[in-house]
C-alpha cells in the first residue's frame, strides 16, 4: 500500500474517532456536572480518591497493552497469520494474569491502604469500601478487554473503536439520569453502574472481535521466545508505566493526606477537563501510531520518521487550539459548567493543560516502534518517580497544593526536552537540529503569534461571557491561520489547498 493510500487511511480514522470524541466530550462534560452536583463535593472527593488506589495498580495493564499493540501492528505488517494468532492467544493468556495479580494486590496491600491511611469521612467509609470493590472489579474487566481493544486499533478500524466508544458514552449518559431519578445510596449506586457499563463494553468488543478476526480465538500456544519477548518488551514499559502511575496517583494521594478530599474533588475536576480536551490529540494519535509501526517494520524509515514529527506537531496545533480558551477563561467556564466550583479548580485546570501541551512535544513512539524502549523508560521513569518524594518535601514545607504540579511541569520539561531528545540521536539516529527543525521551532512560532491577539482581548475587555466569545473567536482564528501560514510545510499547504479545490469543485 503507498504512502498516499496511507495518509488517506490515517484521515478517514482521525475522523471517525473524532465523531466518535464529539459525543464523548459533550456528554463527559455534561454528566461530570450533573454527577459532582448529585454526589457533593465530599462524596465526587471519596470517589476519586478511593478510584486512585485501583488506578495506582494499571501499570501492569498500560505496559502490556503497549506491548500487545505494537506486536500485532507488527505481524499485521508482516502478514504473518499463524504469528498473530499466537501473538493475541499469548498476550491474553498474560492480562487474565495480570487480572488475577491486581485483583490479589488490590484486595491485600490496597485494602489496607484504604482502611489505614485514607482520610475517609467517618459516615462513608462503608460506601467508599463499596467503592474500591467495584471499580477492582470494573479495573479487571477492562484488563482482560485489552488484546481486543489492541486488534482493533492494529487493524486499524477506528469505525469499530468509534461506535463501541459511542455505545458507551450513551450509557453513561444513561447512568447520570438513573443516578438523580433513583434514592439508593448514591455514590454506591454510581460505582455498580459503572462496572456495568464496563462489562458490556467488554462483551461488544469480544463479540466482534471474534466474529472478525480469526486470531481473536484463544488457543494454547507454548512459545517461549513470543513469551519472553512479550515480556521483555513489557518490562520496560511496565517501568515507564508504573512510574507514571506511581506520579499521578501517588501526588492525589499526597493532596489527600496534607488537603483532604475536597483538595481530590478539586483535581478531579482538572483532570476531567484535561482527559476531554487531550483526548482530541490521543485520538489523532491512535490513528497515526499503527501506521508508525507498520512502516518502521517495512523497512520504510523515512515515512517513518515524517509521520512521528509530522503527528506530534499537529498534536500541539490541535491542542493549543482546545486549551487556549480554557487557559485564558478557566473561571468563568468552570462557573458556567460546574455551578459549584471546588476550591483550586483554576489552578489545577490550567497546570495540568500546561503539562499536556509540553507532553505534544514527547516522540517516544520512535522508541516503541524500533523495539527499543528500555533507555527511554529507565531513564523517564526514575525521573517521574522522584516527583512525588519531592513532592512530599514541598507539602511538608508548608507549600501550596498547587506546587505538585509546579514540580510535574518542570520534570515533563527535563525528560520531553532533554532525556528524549538525547536518546533520539543515540538510539534513532535523529539529530537535536532535526528534531528542533521539523517539531519545536513551527510549534513554538505557532504558539507565540497566535496567542497574541486572544491574550489583548482578555487584557482590554472586562470579564463575562462576552468576552469569552471573543477569545473563543480570536483564538481559533488567529491559530488556523497562523498553522498555515508558518506551521505547514509547503507541500502540506500545497496539497490541502489542492484538496479544499477539488471539495469545492465537486459541489458545484
Amino acid at each position: 500500500m503507498s504512502n498516499t493510500e496511507n495518509n488517506k487511511r490515517i484521515a478517514k480514522n482521525t475522523i471517525m474517532l473524532y465523531l466518535r470524541l464529539f459525543l464523548t466530550m459533550g456528554v463527559s462534560l455534561y454528566t461530570s456536572r450533573v454527577v459532582l452536583n448529585t454526589l457533593g463535593v465530599a462524596d465526587f472527593g471519596v470517589y476519586n480518591v478511593v478510584g486512585c488506589i485501583v488506578t495506582m495498580f494499571s501499570f501492569l495493564n498500560v505496559a502490556m497493552a503497549s506491548a500487545t499493540q505494537r506486536f500485532l501492528s507488527v505481524e499485521i505488517g508482516r502478514n504473518d497469520i499463524l504469528q498473530l494468532k499466537k501473538v493475541f492467544s499469548t498476550s491474553l493468556s498474560i492480562h487474565i494474569l495480570i487480572s488475577f495479580v491486581i485483583v490479589l494486590l488490590a484486595e491485600t496491600v490496597g485494602l489496607w491502604f484504604l482502611n489505614t491511611q485514607m482520610k475517609i469521612p467517618a459516615e462513608r467509609v462503608n460506601a467508599a469500601f463499596w467503592v474500591y470493590q467495584f471499580s477492582i472489579m470494573a479495573f479487571a474487566v477492562s484488563v482482560i478487554q485489552v488484546p481486543y481493544n489492541a486488534s482493533v486499533i492494529a487493524h486499524e478500524k477506528m469505525n469499530v473503536y468509534a461506535y463501541v466508544g459511542i455505545a458507551e458514552v450513551i450509557m453513561r449518559l444513561a447512568i447520570v439520569f438513573i443516578l438523580v431519578w433513583l434514592g439508593f445510596d448514591k455514590l454506591i449506586l454510581y460505582s455498580i453502574l459503572t462496572f456495568s457499563v464496563s462489562v458490556i463494553v467488554f462483551i461488544i468488543y469480544r463479540s466482534y472481535c471474534k466474529r472478525k478476526y480469526e486470531e481473536c480465538y484463544f488457543h494454547f500456544y507454548k512459545d517461549r521466545v513470543l513469551f519472553k519477548s512479550l515480556l521483555n518488551f513489557s518490562f520496560w514499559s511496565l517501568f515507564g508505566s508504573l512510574a507514571w502511575v506511581m506520579m499521578g496517583e501517588g501526588l492525589n494521594i499526597l493532596l489527600n493526606i496534607f488537603f483532604g478530599t475536597a483538595v481530590n474533588a478539586s483535581r478531579g475536576i482538572a483532570f476531567q477537563v484535561n482527559g476531554a480536551v487531550s483526548t482530541f490529540v490521543n485520538s489523532f494519535r491512535t490513528a497515526v501510531n499503527p501506521q508508525i509501526v507498520k512502516s518502521c517494520t517495512t523497512g520504510d524509515k523515512e515515512y517513518m520518521t515524517s509521520l512521528v514529527f509530522e503527528s506530534a506537531k499537529y498534536s500541539f496545533f490541535l491542542l493549543l487550539l482546545l486549551t487556549l480558551p480554557i487557559l485564558l477563561e478557566t473561571n468563568l467556564i468552570l462557573r458556567i459548567w460546574l455551578k459549584i466550583v471546588p476550591e483550586y479548580s483554576i489552578y489545577f485546570c490550567q497546570l495540568v493543560l500546561i503539562n499536556t501541551l509540553i507532553q505534544c512535544f514527547d516522540v517516544g513512539i520512535v522508541f516503541t516502534a524500533l523495539g527499543k524502549i528500555k533507555q527511554n523508560q529507565l531513564i523517564g521513569g526514575l525521573i517521574y518517580l522522584l516527583i512525588v518524594p519531592v513532592s512530599y518535601i514541598f507539602l511538608k514545607l508548608g507549600y501550596l497544593p498547587e506546587t505538585v504540579f509546579y514540580v510535574q511541569i518542570s520534570a515533563t520539561i527535563f525528560v520531553v526536552f532533554g532525556v528524549n531528545v538525547y536518546l533520539l540521536k543515540i538510539i534513532g539516529n535523529i539529530q537535536p537540529m532535526f528534531y528542533i527543525k521539523k517539531l519545536l521551532l513551527p510549534a513554538v512560532k505557532v504558539g507565540l503569534i497566535a496567542c497574541a491577539l486572544p491574550i489583548f482581548v482578555k487584557f482590554i475587555m472586562p470579564d463575562g461571557v462576552e468576552r469569552l466569545i471573543y477569545i473563543l473567536s480570536t483564538s481559533s482564528l488567529s491559530i488556523i491561520i497562523t498553522v498555515y501560514f508558518i506551521g505547514m510545510n509547503k507541500n502540506t499547504r500545497y496539497n490541502l489547498k489542492n484538496a479544499l479545490v477539488t471539495k469545492l469543485s465537486s459541489y458545484r
